[in-house]
């Protein structure tokens, strides 16, 4: 594998991590393009050859100490804008939260703020909170789903006895206990993550495991209990073996959720782990460029961050989480009355 090849994975990867800029201000632009493969060029032969004085290195630099020119002029800068995680020209930047008026960081923000995405109806969005960008909208705010059955379920304990009954995917057969969802019905607060694992499958409780109660914990940092929400997966049974849902499994499950998310009425979503961002916000986006966003699911506020077991893998994910999370917190704080 080249040096270009192993660059774009690192940069792929510090992405994924949520990193928002890349920092190689200590590496100088020889290094930086050595890691990349640039030839010296013909220049730097002769004046090494007539003993000029030059900075230890094999290879000539460009006429600039900008590493990210230096970078484009040898070929090898990723396509996009320089801020690494915005390969998408479309996908709009996270803002400063401290640019003072008049500064470019102000200019950049009322850029920024200018990229707003349009519901299906035409009608723009806005995110709740002025500093934050928004993201993606799925759905209007009404009622989406009316001709699917489960429109018609009129509580959440007639959705559970649809479900343990349901049989518009085979996984009701490999399956031991449906897991529908679990917590208070008006929860202002609701957790959505991709299927039942095998706790969740012997109970019948969604997140009762390891991840089930760094969860809880993770609610307990930004003052929520578990029984105060509504926590539940995009599937309603466990994949064999924990692999990952189909799309047919989806597509048979997704009424459940939309209507329980139309009967609960939350005030906030937070969407736990890659999968289940994917499929509520319709998207092949990485984790990395679904956060830091206020998306719109069916007109509720949706948050993207990892999956509470992928933590338990990663440590050094859960800072990017807890920032998640207060983002999710600061949404509730603004959507509930004064008090509440």
């Amino acid at each position: 594998m080249d040096a270009r090849e192993l660059l774009r994975r690192y940069l792929e990867q510090r992405r994924d991590l949520g990193e928002t800029e890349l920092v190689l201000d200590s590496m100088s632009v020889e290094d930086a393009l050595a890691l990349l493969g640039a030839k010296a060029d013909a220049s730097a032969t002769r004046d090494r050859a007539r003993g000029a004085e030059r900075r230890p290195s094999r290879l000539e630099p460009p006429p600039t100490s900008d590493w990210r020119q230096a970078i484009r002029e040898a070929g090898g800068a990723p396509e996009g804008p320089e801020r690494l995680h915005a390969v998408d020209r479309e996908e709009p930047m996270p803002r400063r939260v401290d640019a003072k008026p008049g500064t470019p960081e102000a200019s950049q923000e009322a850029g920024d703020a200018a990229h707003v995405p349009s519901t299906q109806f035409g009608q723009p969005t806005t995110s709740p909170l002025e500093d934050v960008p928004a993201g993606l909208v799925v759905g209007g705010a009404s009622r989406a789903l009316f001709d699917d059955p489960a429109a018609k379920l009129n509580s959440l304990e007639e959705i559970a006895e649809v479900v343990a009954s349901c049989r518009r995917c085979p996984l009701y057969a490999t399956a031991t206990n449906p897991v529908p969802g679990v917590g208070r019905p008006d929860a202002d607060f609701m957790c959505v993550g991709e299927a039942p694992g095998a706790n969740e499958d012997q109970q019948g409780e969604p997140f009762v495991g390891q991840a089930g109660q760094l969860l809880n914990k993770i609610l307990a940092a930004i003052d929520l209990k578990r029984e105060d929400v509504f926590i539940a997966n995009v599937l309603k049974h466990r994949p064999p073996g924990n692999r990952n849902p189909m799309p047919d499994e989806v597509v048979a499950c997704s009424p459940y959720l939309v209507r329980q998310i139309e009967l609960v009425r939350p005030k906030v979503i937070l969407a736990l782990g890659s999968f289940a961002a994917q499929t509520l916000l319709e998207t092949k986006l990485t984790i990395g460029k679904l956060r830091g966003q206020v998306h719109r699911y069916y007109g509720v506020p949706l948050i993207v961050t990892y999956h509470p077991a992928a933590l338990l893998r990663n440590p050094s994910w859960k800072r990017p989480t807890w920032e998640d999370v207060q983002l999710a917190r600061r949404i509730l704080d603004r959507a509930r009355p004064a008090g509440a």
